[in-house]
């Protein structure tokens, strides 16, 4: 019912995370029917990303490539706080913890997190460009913050982070976790609770 060459595109936007084939299906006929320039410049900035855009050469989150030393903004900021470390599992944390603007030290993108199930083992995690990183005299780590998610693939990751990081000196910490801001305790999932228990500070 389609022309092939819209049907390619549906099945292309299909495997974006997130979109489904009648949301890919839903975009590709506004792309076809809209406005042609949306489509013009939507082309052209796909058609560039992978050459102007990479990974950050130290930390690992995008980063222009073009920029020097290939460094991204956070990086290449001179007023961050060098001495603390942010662990996190893909660039989206990272930008979530950036939109909390409670954290000001600089990050190290894993880009995956333990998963045997899918093939995804130790080594495959680039632990060594981290190590390297608290090995940096010119930039001394004194505290890593393992940022991954509280899933089962996070806490692995977590625990092997946590072991692998230790003998290096820094001292190593994990993100709290405990029940949302506004919030309800009736629909926080145990563990959840048991952590918010467990970590409980006083009141100030």
């Amino acid at each position: 019912m389609l022309p092939d060459k819209l049907q390619a595109l549906v099945r292309l936007l299909a495997r974006l995370p997130g979109v489904g084939d009648k949301t890919a299906q839903r975009y590709a006929l506004f792309l076809c029917t809209a406005d042609p320039a949306i489509a013009r410049e939507l082309g052209l900035a796909l058609a560039g990303l992978e050459a102007e855009v990479g990974p950050c050469t130290r930390c690992g989150h995008v980063a222009d490539r073009s920029a020097a030393g290939g460094l991204c903004a956070i990086c290449a900021d001179p007023r961050r706080d060098g001495s603390v470390l942010c662990v996190v599992g893909r660039v989206q944390d990272l930008l979530s913890i950036e939109r909390s603007a409670a954290y000001r030290g600089r990050y190290f993108v894993l880009g995956r997190l333990l998963a045997p199930l899918e093939g995804i083992r130790a080594e495959d995690l680039p632990l060594e460009r981290l190590k390297a990183l608290l090995r940096d005299p010119a930039r001394p780590v004194t505290e890593v913050l393992l940022a991954t998610p509280p899933s089962v693939d996070g806490e692995a990751t977590a625990l092997l982070l946590a072991e692998e990081l230790r003998p290096l000196g820094a001292r190593v910490t994990r993100l709290a976790s405990g029940v949302p801001h506004g919030g309800d305790l009736e629909f926080a999932d145990p563990v959840t609770i048991g952590r918010a228990i467990a970590h409980r500070r006083g009141v100030e």
